[in-house]
């Protein structure tokens, strides 16, 4: 006889996968993004990595999180809280039961709660056994135990069956919202089927075995549906934000019709973008692994030189060591991307944790008169417009780009429409190739100067660090010379307002606005919509372009009476805005804890905010 099932009907789920590092989490989040995509919800995930390699199994400070929200409805972040929460472990437990909604769904892994365990977990008593977690439905199931059994009869050794334990919790996961398991065992036939056919059959036979648990226990009397959200037609693909940027700068090699050389050192949470360029030498791009951060940028200068998109990549402390090879780009003021992908700091700080702390260091991180235009994307997707839009800026205005993404974005996904390559505009680039008037230092309408080849007859030039005079290029000790260089490099970085889209404001035109950049995009927008569902007059701005700003910002700030600026820092954008708008109008809201704003968390501010007399 079947059991009685009842299935309701949910606007959006968020569920978070914890376990030790070893445990396959992020494979598990990944699998139920990918299928939740292709159902057609719209969803935003939160991968949560340990800062070790490999830390001591059942240790609080191994535990690896992945947290997705998906609905019916637009989606603007991962989810304050989780509804369900699939704990491994104690340690799992432990740190994030506090994230578990109450009255939430939490799934917990027997075997797991081993005397060990819980001492590893600084558990005084086991909490399946107390009533430490009354407040939630609670589901004991011997996760580790029933995938291993599942396997048994493929006679693999007792470690190799112990790892399918991701994929029989994914099962149940995937029963109880109404998920197909037909894409998760063709991945995993792709993956393994070749390597170790063994290995493969394992992980369909746990995967299928949670899917019919969840289907047949009587614990289980309940199971859920998510609509498809209304999104925009077209093609989607789910994409986090290193892999948009990855593809932002093929794109951009083709519009350009540049070749793409990709210098970088492996630092954590850049190197994806690494990972993913070096896949691609069909296309035509180069990747170099550097010895060290300072090689890396250097051989992308020489790139530029060459003629060649010069892409380089980092993340925290890495920007500081190329900022002196960065300076030296200035002065030689070639078409440079630099990729900073910020993490927790300072030094090596929280390596796989967020944070936005790296403005200030953007804007003035190297000595003498250097400003750099400064881009930052707002979402995973919006990676890809960034990374061509750092290149058209480079290239039009010879000059080093850095673009500001952070961990948030560049691990994070989302459903990302796939545009048409036709439908962006081309990158227009102009090689000097005549002789006749040369000087490599005279300027365009944009104040750039002449991208002349290495090679080509007659336009030989001089190249290094010292000053150049204006016009010849000769090094010059001039100091009025020097004042009208450090002008004019300066008067380029501003020209580029000229060609930056209007001010976006989304919202009233009065009241109080909330300025921020970045990843807080989505927290941001989502607390501004709560606000304004709950009648108050309040906009959002998100700054794309931060140097130089949009040529109306100004204006557009001195509509509202309070401007509120939140960041994962101690307030860098707010102090500039400051100097901008006058200091009494300007707030910020931070913090730096390595996790983003929560929707509701800003909401509750700005409301506190508008309350304020």
């Amino acid at each position: 006889m079947a059991k009685a099932t009842t299935t309701e009907n949910l606007e959006s789920v968020a569920i978070r996968f914890a376990g030790d590092s070893g445990d396959g989490m992020q494979l598990t989040g990944g699998q139920f993004t990918a299928t939740t995509a292709l159902a057609g919800n719209d969803l935003a995930t939160f991968p949560d990595y340990p800062a070790e390699i490999r830390a001591p199994a059942g240790s609080l400070f191994g535990v690896s999180g992945f947290q997705i929200n998906f609905s019916g409805k637009e989606v603007f972040t991962p989810g304050d809280a989780a509804d369900v929460l699939v704990a491994m472990n104690p340690a799992a437990l432990k740190t994030n039961l506090a994230d578990l909604k109450r009255g939430g769904i939490l799934i917990l892994n027997t075997e797991a709660f081993s005397s060990r365990n819980l001492t590893l977990a600084k558990y005084e008593s086991n909490p399946l056994e107390d009533d430490s977690l009354d407040a939630y439905r609670v589901f004991p199931v011997d996760i580790s135990g029933m995938a291993e059994g599942a396997v048994q009869e493929l006679g693999l050794p007792k470690k190799d069956a112990s790892r399918t334990k991701n994929f029989f919790a994914l099962g149940i996961i995937y029963w109880m919202f109404n998920r197909p398991i037909e894409h998760t065992e063709q991945w995993i036939n792709a993956k393994f089927e070749k390597k170790d056919p063994k290995v493969a059959q394992a992980n369909i036979k746990a995967l299928r075995a949670g899917y019919y648990y969840g289907e047949t226990a009587e614990a289980f009397q309940h199971n859920y549906v998510v609509a498809k959200a209304e999104l925009e037609p077209g093609h989607y693909r789910n994409i986090t934000g290193n892999e948009a940027l990855g593809l932002g700068f093929l794109a951009a090699s083709e519009l350009s019709g540049l070749g793409l050389f990709l210098g970088s050192y492996p630092i954590t949470p850049a190197t994806d973008i690494l990972h993913f360029l070096s896949r691609h030498k069909n296309l035509g791009v180069q990747t170099f692994q550097a010895e060290d951060e300072i090689a890396a940028v250097c051989s992308a200068i020489g790139a530029a030189y060459a003629g060649a998109i010069g892409l380089t990549t980092t993340s925290g402390p890495g920007l500081a060591l190329k900022s002196e090879a960065m300076n030296l780009a200035v002065m030689l003021e070639l078409p440079l991307v630099v990729v900073n992908v910020q993490r927790g700091g300072p030094s090596t700080g929280l390596p796989t944790k967020t944070e936005q702390s790296d403005l200030l260091q953007a804007l003035f991180g190297r000595n003498g008169e250097s400003p750099l235009p400064i881009i930052a994307p707002d979402s995973p997707g919006d990676c890809f417009h960034a990374a061509i839009e750092a290149v058209r800026i480079a290239v039009e205005s010879m000059t080093p780009v850095l673009l500001l993404s952070d961990g948030y974005l560049a691990n994070g996904a989302a459903p990302w429409k796939i545009p048409q390559v036709s439908d962006i505009p081309r990158i227009n680039v102009k090689f000097r190739t005549e002789v006749e008037g040369y000087q490599p230092y005279l300027r365009d309408g944009n104040l750039a100067r002449p991208w002349a080849i290495p090679g080509t007859p007659g336009l030989e030039h001089r190249i290094g660090g010292l000053e150049k005079e204006d016009g010849t290029g000769n090094v010059s000790y001039d100091p009025l010379n020097h004042e009208h260089m450090c002008r004019v490099r300066a008067d380029k970085i501003a020209k580029i307002a000229e060609r930056i889209p209007p001010t976006d404001v989304y919202g009233s035109d009065r009241g109080l606005v909330v300025v921020g950049w970045g990843g807080t995009y989505g927290a941001i927008r989502a607390g501004v919509e709560m606000a304004r569902s709950a009648g108050h007059a309040v906009a959002h701005i998100h700054l794309r372009h931060i140097n130089p700003f949009p040529r109306d910002l100004d204006d557009v700030l001195a509509r509202y009476d309070k401007v509120l600026v939140p960041e994962l820092n101690f307030g860098q954008l707010a102090l500039l805005l400051r100097a901008r708008v006058g200091g009494q109008r300007v707030v910020g809201y931070n913090k730096v804890q390595g996790r983003p704003f929560g929707e509701q968390e800003l909401f509750e501010t700005i409301v506190e905010h508008l309350e304020e007399k």
